[in-house]
């Protein structure tokens, strides 16, 4: 059974029907105890994490991640199993996460900031991210690896507004790139282009949208309609 802590918007913002997000705010899943559902892989990630409190975190994101599968495959959390597809980059064995059982058929992606978890399913690969907004200073610091259109777009905006409009473009762009499977590296980053505005700019081959979060967050989903939408968009 899904905790009904668990918020789900079946196609927020006009995701394609049959997407799914759930968002897990702090406190919906008790870390205490719940590593009893995840797997040898994901007790042992958790235990190398050195503060307790990315522990915490990891744990219940993974363990809400495991609830909603379990509940979409009809198992028990612990039973979920988890795979990795080839990596598109390099071929490696570790490219997006896909459910073992139904990873050809049900799709998901899994994000955590700050105690708030997001989790997306989809029929087809889907991507989700979710971030807390930033201080100035670190905006600073990172914006240079946006596409250079949107670093134009921020250099128009100041303190709050900026850094909000910065989180809303990274998690746009992390999404689109963890269901792509290419992640953060190579290019993909600096080349795609999905704006800082109000609204997410169209991605080829791609539904792109925000997700509503609560306030200090942002955070976006992104799912494929369309063949051969797995590289960047200029």
């Amino acid at each position: 059974m899904i905790p009904r802590e668990f918020g789900r918007d079946r196609a927020p913002s006009g995701l394609p029907v049959g997407a799914e997000v759930w968002l897990v705010p702090p406190g919906a899943v008790a870390a205490g105890g719940a590593a009893g559902v995840l797997d040898a892989e994901e007790r042992d990630r958790a235990a190398r994490l050195r503060r307790a409190a990315d522990r915490e975190v990891y744990v219940a994101a993974h363990t809400a991640l495991r609830v909603l599968a379990g509940g979409y495959l009809g198992r028990a959390p612990g039973a979920v199993v988890f795979a990795r597809l080839d990596c598109p980059g390099c071929g490696g064995p570790h490219g997006r996460p896909v459910l073992a059982e139904r990873g050809d058929a049900l799709h998901f992606s899994l994000s955590h900031s700050k105690g708030l978890a997001l989790v997306a399913f989809a029929p087809v690969p889907v991507g989700a991210d979710v971030e807390a907004v930033p201080e100035a200073g670190t905006v600073g610091q990172v914006a240079d690896s946006l596409h250079p259109a949107e670093r134009s777009e921020l250099a128009l905006l100041a303190g709050a507004e900026r850094a909000a409009a910065f989180t809303r473009c990274w998690t746009r762009k992390e999404a689109y790139l963890k269901g792509t499977g290419q992640g953060l590296s190579g290019t993909g980053f600096a080349d795609t282009f999905v704006g800082t505005g109000a609204r997410p700019l169209p991605v080829p081959g791609w539904t792109l949208t925000d997700v509503r979060v609560p306030q200090g967050f942002a955070g976006a989903c992104a799912v494929r309609t369309g063949a051969g939408a797995a590289g960047p968009a200029g």
